[in-house]
């Protein structure tokens, strides 16, 4: 694995939407947010491909032109889009990624439609990516026990770092960025804990991470751009902590994509799965913790679900290819997370 080069103070950040843009009503919020970065004492430059009027930015050939770009400049120390979206894979073939291999790391962050990108490049290139809090949800403070993006991009190699959960949740919606663009609190209105779908007893995995949204990964795993089993070969012969998370696909859809993804053997080599809190909603015959043991309730190994790691607030990041220590009992829930 190779990681970027710690961020200080005076390093530039460059903000692109390789997905989805930013419309005039947003606009408000995304200044906020470059706001909250510059605060750090970090330059933000914003690109070209930010347009909020259609559901992406601009052509895919200009998009994968402008990440490339922004990957690719050695005055680039992190990328961040504003959030996610709907159709990223439409990049995926056109990325240089003999130039992405050959570039020193540069950050790059993201989840969601974000997923389609950040998890092919540390599959394909071997570098950390961060599964986390987009821009647009930046200036929440995270809750004590949690980090966000900005705390991780700062971290050397070798770091090690936990994050503990806040047993409280969000339990329906979004703030309305159009009308409180200045929003920094989460409304954590829900306690829960994290819970051991497959059985009883104590979870202690450890494994490289890897992972991120079913709705977008199932559509790439088992394409070159997905080969978790060369991967598992190549950068974690001791196994993976395979991450999950639903965004809003209901039950049966999320069934059916994960066992499309097994299939794929993107949960091979998995040593647990991590599986993300979601609001998506069930069916007259299925939840979403029965998708989720339908599809993989046959690996044999631990599943651990209501994971900090998806769509619901609050937002706990992961490191794709840090190595990972993953602790759930009854009274201890924690993922160790080591830039190694």
């Amino acid at each position: 694995m190779r990681y970027p080069a710690p961020l200080r103070p005076g390093d530039r950040i460059g903000v692109t939407a390789p997905s989805a843009g930013v419309d005039d009503g947003l606009r408000a919020r995304l200044d906020v947010a470059i706001r909250t970065v510059e605060a750090r004492g970090y330059e933000v430059i914003v690109g070209s491909c930010m347009d909020g009027t259609g559901h992406v930015s601009a052509p895919a050939a200009d998009r994968a032109r402008e990440l490339t770009g922004l990957l690719t400049d050695p005055a680039v120390k992190a990328v961040v889009p504003p959030w996610g979206g709907q159709t990223a894979i439409d990049l995926l073939p056109l990325l240089d990624w003999d130039a992405l291999r050959a570039a020193e790391p540069t950050w790059v962050v993201g989840f969601s439609d974000m997923s389609t990108i950040i998890t092919p490049l540390t599959l394909l290139t071997g570098v950390a990516t961060v599964h986390g809090n987009n821009l647009m949800d930046t200036p929440y403070r995270a809750p004590e026990g949690l980090l966000t993006w900005l705390d991780i991009v700062t971290m050397a190699p070798g770091t090690t770092f936990t994050q503990v959960p806040p047993n409280r949740h969000r339990a329906q919606g979004w703030d309305d960025y159009r009308t409180a663009p200045e929003v920094n609190e989460f409304t954590l209105d829900t306690p829960g804990r994290w819970r051991r779908l497959d059985g009883d007893g104590d979870v202690l995995a450890e494994g490289r991470l890897i992972g991120g949204c079913v709705e977008t990964l199932s559509d790439v795993a088992g394409t070159p751009y997905a080969d978790v089993p060369a991967f598992a070969r190549a950068a974690a012969p001791d196994g993976l902590l395979v991450y999950v998370e639903a965004g809003g696909h209901d039950a049966g859809d999320v069934c059916r994509q994960l066992h499309g993804m097994r299939l794929a053997g993107f949960f091979t080599g998995a040593n647990a799965v991590l599986v993300g809190r979601t609001n998506a909603p069930g069916t007259a015959g299925l939840t979403q913790h029965e998708a989720v043991l339908d599809a993989l309730g046959g690996l044999g190994v631990p599943i651990v679900a209501d994971v900090e790691c998806g769509h619901v607030p609050p937002y706990l990041p992961i490191v794709n290819g840090a190595r990972g220590r993953l602790v759930c009992t009854a009274d201890r829930n924690e993922l160790t997370q080591t830039l190694g």
